[in-house]
């Protein structure tokens, strides 16, 4: 399977300007190919191929005085950016034949120098790790790297990222074996909620942290400050800034509360069962402050991938599920239920239910049918995690010290001691 680490990187002024003309140029690759493509299908000709693409925008293109400069980055970041756009086109193309799963893909875009992101993919030609703890980057230099744990295999490919408050990022690939927990004998149903942010079968209730609610005078603040700032000025540029990084540390502390949360459901259960919220729906609601808030598709992510790393098994229960109208001791269905509805008697057996851990046991059961009917992603049960090689998205993992007893040592030689420990939640991103 395949994972994503994080790392904070620290360059300095010349590294930054390199990592921009990166950045540029793999912009300009990308725009003038895409266009290559749109020009194309509006005239009625042929997909245009990728080689046809290199070696028109890339190899000819630095030899012209126009785009001459392209040849002062590495020409892996080029070809990156034009195997990302093969990728967008084929996610696209799949999305629209009916073979890709999910939401609908849309065609690629053009990108723009003022987007927030900015990022570049090389692959094991244009990057090494070295023996001091810094990463080389081809005609970038030798990057600072805040190292907060080690990497558990060689990485197979890295990926420079600038966010929208300034801050840069490597995050590497990795190729690892599942790292299978010990079986355990209880099984978890989940029930998603705003007042809780989850309530488990067990009777367990995750309080939620809401972090956006918390720092939203701060924001408010901030957002009025930068309000008043003139349009174009080097102050309303600080400002900016300032916003965005507050923003940043929302998003970093939610993304390390989920991963604590998540991986502690997944080391004390052996299958985890939850609803499959229209997230995108109820965001255009009058809830949607509090239901991005709680970032709820984060965490069942999280969830999906660390059950296949840690061999557990993970099922969604369809979202058109009535877990809030079934009794669990009887499952005699008792009619819908308004929100404020927080506790009701069954009219069949007269038990007194709780509304979410009603519906927390009635995901726990409907999750083990779908599993016994083998409807759901059983690649990822205990039974098989260890003996196939399944192909997982890369994701990023949950940030810390490893546990005692598991095997990373691969990774940065000479640059840990043994039994250190995580630099800190500011030195890396979740």
């Amino acid at each position: 399977m395949q994972l994503r680490y994080s790392y904070r990187v620290y360059p300095d002024a010349s590294q930054r300007r390199a990592l921009a003309q990166a950045f540029g140029c793999a912009r300009v690759v990308w725009n003038d190919c895409l266009r290559d493509r749109k020009e194309a299908h509006a005239a009625g000709l042929a997909y245009v191929k990728s080689a046809q693409l290199s070696r028109l925008r890339i190899t000819q293109a630095k030899r012209t005085e126009e785009r001459a400069w392209l040849a002062d980055v590495s020409a892996v970041v080029l070809q990156q950016s034009l195997r990302d756009l093969d990728t967008a086109y084929k996610n696209f193309f799949d999305s629209v034949n009916g073979k890709r799963q999910g939401r609908k893909a849309g065609p690629p875009r053009f990108k723009s120098k003022k987007d927030t992101r900015q990022s570049i993919r090389l692959n094991t030609n244009a990057f090494s790790l070295q023996d001091d703890g810094t990463v080389y980057v081809a005609k970038v230099g030798n990057l600072k790297v805040t190292w907060s744990r080690r990497l558990p295999a060689a990485p197979t490919s890295l990926t420079v990222l600038k966010d929208s408050c300034g801050r840069y990022f490597l995050s590497f690939v990795v190729d690892t074996e599942p790292d299978i927990l010990p079986e355990r004998d209880t099984e978890t149903g989940m029930d998603l909620g705003l007042s809780h942010f989850a309530v488990l079968s067990d009777g367990r209730r995750i309080d939620s942290p809401r972090f956006l609610r918390r720092a939203e005078k701060k924001l408010k603040r901030m957002q009025k400050a930068l309000s008043r700032k003139a349009k174009g000025s080097n102050t309303r540029a600080k400002a900016r800034i300032k916003v965005a990084r507050q923003h940043a540390k929302v998003a970093d502390k939610r993304r390390d509360w989920h991963h604590k949360e998540s991986t502690k459901i997944i080391r004390e259960s052996q299958a985890v069962y939850v609803e499959d919220l229209a997230v995108s729906g109820l965001g255009r609601t009058r809830l949607a402050k509090s239901v991005h808030d709680a970032g709820w598709s984060a965490f069942v992510n999280m969830l999906e991938y660390k059950a296949v790393k840690h061999g557990r098994t993970f099922a969604k229960v369809d979202r058109a599920f009535p877990s809030s109208q079934v009794c669990s001791a009887c499952g005699f269905r008792d009619g819908p239920k308004p929100l404020h509805v927080r506790e009701w008697t069954c009219g069949e057996c007269g038990t007194v239910h709780d509304r979410d851990h009603n519906a927390a046991c009635n995901v726990l059961f409907e999750g083990r049918r779908i599993v016994a009917a083998g409807r759901a992603e059983t690649l990822n049960a205990s039974l098989s995690a260890g003996k196939t090689r399944t192909k997982v998205p890369a994701r990023c993992v949950e940030a810390g010290s490893p546990r005692e007893g598991q095997t990373t040592q691969a990774g940065i030689p000479g640059l840990f001691r043994s039994g250190s420990t995580s630099m800190g939640p500011d030195a890396y991103l979740r």
